[in-house]
């Protein structure tokens, strides 16, 4: 049971473990299974931020962003579709690239509203102010992946992050009933960095955010 909220608890378990699975020593076949398993997760970034050619994230030097809004899941990715992205004062400029078992996109930007995907978008009229719409799942040992490509290719000094993602009302801890509830409604984290004012209310304990967002 956890003691303050926010703390990490590891949950005691009572699977047994077999031991002769347990001495079972990895075999070279296993080894190599293991090694394609994790090459074919691996995620990559491809940007066309300079001459227009797909290059891998880390061929070239950081480049200054001042803002980086991005859309996690399918909700917020069309939510940036239907009332910021509607316009021509956007241009794509990177795509990632990545596979899992619920998941699996392709370098391609021509992408359909049922596709899974993940696209950058940068301002035309400020460069500096770039959009991702990430519609696609990325599992919990990619994550870490994701955030090192992505964010290792933008200079972090004065780099303002805002994330939208979309949770079901059923999953919101609160003492009113959720049927009195609007929905949908608005709630927001900050860290102690951010010194704007926030549009919305702040959200309650004990409600977490999990997966990407969270990382």
């Amino acid at each position: 049971m956890a003691t303050f909220f926010g703390e990490v608890v590891v949950a005691p378990s009572r699977a047994g473990v077999d031991e002769e699975e347990e001495a079972r020593e990895e075999t070279p076949e296993d080894r190599e299974i293991r090694r394609e398993l994790e090459k074919k997760r691996e995620i990559d970034v491809l940007w066309t931020l300079k001459s227009g050619a797909s290059t891998e994230s880390s061929a070239d030097e950081p480049f200054v962003c001042s803002k980086f809004i991005v859309a996690i899941g399918h909700n917020a990715a069309a939510f940036l579709s239907s009332f910021i992205l509607d316009s021509v004062c956007w241009e794509v400029v990177g795509v990632v690239k990545l596979w899992n078992e619920w998941c699996r996109t392709s370098n391609t930007t021509n992408v359909l509203p049922t596709d899974s995907f993940c696209l950058f978008y940068r301002l035309i009229s400020d460069p500096t102010v770039l959009l991702c719409q990430c519609s696609c799942y990325v599992a919990e040992d990619q994550q870490f992946q994701w955030l090192e490509k992505v964010f290792g290719r933008m200079r972090r000094e004065d780099l303002q992050v805002t994330i939208l993602s979309t949770c079901p009302v059923a999953d919101y801890k609160t003492q009113e009933s959720t049927l009195t509830l609007p929905s949908p409604f608005l709630k927001a984290l900050r860290t102690k960095e951010f010194r704007e004012q926030v549009c919305c209310p702040l959200l309650e304990q004990p409600n977490i955010v999990r997966d990407l967002p969270a990382a």
